[in-house]
């Protein structure tokens, strides 16, 4: 059974950085394709980074892009969230995911539906 445990969250002030990490355990981490989700008070679930098993590919929507990037340590069994730039916003409960059965080495998914695997959530506060 996969587990993913995330870490890293907290209260930071608009301008700065925090980098998550997630750290998995219980299955062939090196095949998984990975994402990150954010979920604010009263919106839905959204995709903020993904990225392949290889980690050749990624992907960001514009809302980050530019300020977030994913990478992943196949030796470690981790995946990271850098965010830069952070603003009120980017409040939220991130959440790292795994899609165990990719149909492809350089797939990645931005659908929560995609996804089988969820970790518990490290919150994110962005102070103004």
């Amino acid at each position: 059974q996969v587990q993913l445990v995330e870490s890293g969250g907290g209260l930071v002030q608009a301008g700065g950085s925090l980098r998550l990490s997630c750290a998995a355990s219980g299955g062939t981490f090196s095949r998984y394709a990975m994402g990150w989700f954010r979920q604010a008070p009263g919106k839905e679930r959204e995709v903020v980074a993904a990225i392949t098993w290889s980690g050749a590919n990624t992907y960001g929507p514009d809302s980050v892009k530019g300020r977030f990037s994913i990478s992943r340590d196949n030796a470690k069994n981790t995946v990271y969230l850098q965010m830069n730039s952070l603003n009120p916003e980017d409040t939220a409960v991130y959440y790292c995911t795994a899609n165990s059965r990719p149909n492809h080495r350089n797939s990645y998914y931005v659908a929560a539906s995609s996804y089988d695997v969820w970790g518990q959530g490290v919150q994110v506060t962005v102070s103004s």
